[in-house]
Order: structure tokens, then sequence, then C-alpha cells
């Protein structure tokens, strides 16, 4: 994935339970370093996406929001190179998790899809970005479409295992309840939007103002910092909804693919 604006270098410490709000520092050292991670578990959460758990003795720490670099090593030395958002909160449990879409004919993917089992290592540095990282420090409004969802996923996640009552909600968007990442996950903070089948009496299309006006027309105090992910073109269309709606451009901030 690519952001709206670079990270800064610096030290970073993941929160007890609150931080500074504004930019998020990296530590460039940390998040430079390759390490080894290992493959523990796999959960399939749609027919096309699968959460990848690692154990990572020596991770760091992130923030709901950062991601990765993941690096994987052929036999004959060749070398595949990927970004991908971390889905799980924070934790001091030594693991991380990694939700992937299978991609046609994506090499990296398509071996996780494929090939890859318990017990494989693979290498991964991080975490990376300062720029859409969330600590939790004020009311969010996360808006996702597909694959999307899974940095949001570790903003909501953090927020329930933190207890946190800084308001947060969720409006994800896929083409239908089967492709719904994390379905049996979301509560009543999230707003599901099917933009082709959908189940009876729920209405089917992309999203729209009328979506967002319950609560852009009521905000919290001191109104939401919207995260927006997704394909360039959903970046575009919600980005472009919540200007409308009269949200603040510099309270934005987005995170698109492809």
């Amino acid at each position: 994935m690519t952001e709206t604006a670079t990270h800064t270098a610096g030290a970073f410490t993941p929160p007890a339970r609150f931080a500074v709000p504004g930019r998020i520092e990296v530590n460039g050292r940390v998040a430079g370093t390759w390490q080894t991670a290992t493959l523990t578990e796999i959960h399939r959460e749609t027919p096309g996406a699968s959460t990848f758990r690692f154990a990572v003795p020596g991770w760091a720490g992130h923030l709901p929001g950062q991601h990765l670099m993941l690096r994987l090593t052929a036999e004959d030395g060749y070398r595949a190179q990927r970004h991908y958002s971390l889905a799980s909160a924070p934790d001091e449990s030594g693991h991380i998790e990694l939700t992937l879409d299978r991609v046609p004919d994506g090499e990296v993917s398509g071996w996780f899809h494929t090939v890859a089992r318990p017990g494989d290592r693979i290498e991964v540095r991080g975490p990376l970005s300062g720029f859409f990282a969330w600590p939790g420090d004020r009311p969010a409004l996360l808006l996702g479409a597909g694959s999307g969802v899974v940095p949001l996923m570790s903003m909501v996640r953090h927020h329930r295992a933190r207890g946190l009552t800084v308001p947060l909600r969720l409006l994800v968007s896929a083409r239908g309840p089967e492709e719904l990442i994390y379905a049996r996950e979301f509560g009543a903070e999230t707003t599901p939007v099917f933009t082709r089948t959908a189940p009876a009496g729920t209405p089917v299309g992309r999203l729209t103002s009328a979506h967002l006006a319950p609560l852009l027309s009521e905000p919290p105090a001191g109104g939401w910092e919207a995260y927006v992910c997704g394909s360039n073109a959903f970046a575009e269309h919600a980005s472009r909804l919540l200007v409308a709606a009269g949200q603040p451009v510099e309270r934005i901030r987005i995170e698109r693919f492809g």
C-alpha cells in the first residue's frame, strides 16, 4: 500500500493505553531490520482471503494502521517483497497477523494461499509508516473496502482490547456478504455496505453520502479523524464524499492499493 504522506524517523514506543496525538514517529533502525517470522496458524476469512498468524519473537510492537515489509526467498536465491497491513491489535504475545487476498497471478499471495503451511519461515521488517496509525486517542471514523478493512480491523480490535471509550465507527464495503472479511467479528460499531448482493431487505449499492450523514451530522466532541483504505477508486470516492459532507481535508488519512 502507499500512503498520502511519508513517515518521519525517530523513537517509537507503543502506548500502554494512549499516545501523543498527531503523526507517529517510526524508529528507522527497527523498521530497517529484517526478522524471522514463523507461520503458526492459517484461518480462512472468505473464499478469497485468509489470515496468517506468525510468531516474531523480536517484534518491537506496532500501532493499529501500520504495516510491514514481507520478504520471501526461493531456493535459487530469488526474492520477492511486498507491503502488507497488520491485522492484529498491538499486544505482547510475540505474534502478528496478516490477512491476504489471493491476487490472480500474484506470486506472493499465491504462495501463501497454495503452498504455505504452519512452520514455514519468512522475513519481515517493521512496523512501517506512522501516517495511517491510530493510537486510540481521538474519535475515529473508518471507511474501508475489500481488503482495505485489514488495517481498520486492527484499530477496532485495539479499541476493544484496551476498553477504549473514545468513539469509533466502521463503514466497510464488500461486493456481498460472502466477501465481507471479519464479518463474524463486527459489532454495533460497524455498518456494512454491499455493492452487488445483499441479504433480503438490505439496499445494494456503493457507499453514498446517506451512509455518512448520520455520523457527520452529529460528530463527537472534537470531531472525527477519518481513515480511508481501499482501492484507488474507492479511496477517491470515499474521500470526496467526506469532504462534500464537511469533513476537514486535513483530518482525512488515506491508504490505498492498486
